[in-house]
């Protein structure tokens, strides 16, 4: 039988200033910004979509950059780390290039055999590069990272839960996913286990609640290919106790949500139609793409967002 779930499609964190937000993922780690558009749910506030080439399903790290939010907090209940995936061999290159620019970096950590640095963003986002050689995906590089260390995608993506049981019935009985394995009081699993589908659960008993706010993840979103098998993703959840939304258009994707056991809000994201269907590839996010419902108030949302720019020549 064909999986409903292949894998993560993509995660949204919450930021700060927004300008900041684009110098770091697009300037620092290389991510194209493929869109630029609006929180639909708060459309005061920019949502900034950052990949590969075309923003392909697996490599989209989002964010809702909020102007003087305060610093969140991690702990139990939320994604605490998200991890992009990189070249086996990259990683010297990596722990040089974030020093060059004032980051603090990990030394080399090593898990279920592959070799992994850790750290955060100017928000403390939680961020790990792991190196292998199992992702035969094509990094993207405005040219300031060499193409051969640059981000490939996502590799996975840790959860921080105070008890796995109930959420690994539903990863693993509801959502194509299986247990892949256990190192360290860290608990594995994925759809094909390849970088792009990996969730690792972390068991935190005694952690307080994590604070959501700039420097957190807001959601994680897993793939599905299309409106059709969302239906069933959907039918699928609802018929096992799982309080899920209507289907929601973002434009690029549509979407349902739901709160897993442990706390953390899930997604399902189509895999169609993509970030191509309102701008050409080539000129993906230079400009604010705004829904349909948005574009009368057009004027006013662009003077409640504060001007942003490309700053990607000053981190060659």
């Amino acid at each position: 039988m064909q999986s409903l779930i292949t894998g993560i499609h993509h995660i949204t964190a919450i930021a700060g200033n927004p300008q900041a937000n684009i110098d770091f993922y697009t300037g620092i780690l290389g991510l194209r910004l493929v869109k630029k558009t609006i929180n639909f749910d708060a459309p005061g506030v920019y949502h900034f979509y950052f990949g590969d080439e075309l923003g392909r399903p697996g490599t989209v790290f989002t964010t809702f950059p909020f102007t003087g939010a305060r610093k969140g907090s991690k702990g139990a209940g939320e994604v605490t780390y998200t991890a992009f995936s990189v070249a086996a061999g990259s990683l010297d290159y990596w722990i040089e290039r974030l020093k060059k620019f004032g980051v603090a970096v990990s030394d080399k950590l090593t898990r279920f055999g592959d070799q992994l640095i850790r750290f955060e963003d100017h928000d403390s986002m939680g961020i790990e590069l792991i190196a292998n050689d199992q992702d035969d995906r094509t990094g993207w590089s405005y040219g300031q990272v060499p193409i051969e260390h640059s981000i490939k995608g996502f590799y996975g993506a840790t959860l921080n839960l105070r008890a796995k049981e109930l959420t690994e019935k539903l990863l693993t009985e509801h959502m194509d996913y299986r247990f892949i394995g256990e190192e360290n009081g860290r608990f594995r699993y994925g759809t094909a286990g390849k970088p792009g589908d990996i969730v690792d659960i972390v068991i935190d008993k005694s952690g307080s609640r994590g604070m959501q706010s700039a420097g957190t993840i807001h959601h994680i979103a897993f793939r599905t290919e299309n409106a059709a098998s969302q239906l069933q993703v959907q039918d699928k959840l609802m018929k096992n106790g799982y309080q899920v939304t209507e289907v929601k258009d973002r434009n690029y994707f549509t979407s349902i949500y739901f709160r897993e056991p442990g706390g953390v809000l899930f997604e399902v994201a189509t895999d169609e139609p993509g970030f191509a269907i309102d701008e050409d590839e080539a000129h993906l996010g230079e400009l604010i793409k705004l829904p349909e419902w948005a574009e009368p108030n057009r004027k006013k949302l662009e003077e409640s967002l504060i001007p942003v720019k490309l700053n990607v020549e000053s981190y060659a």
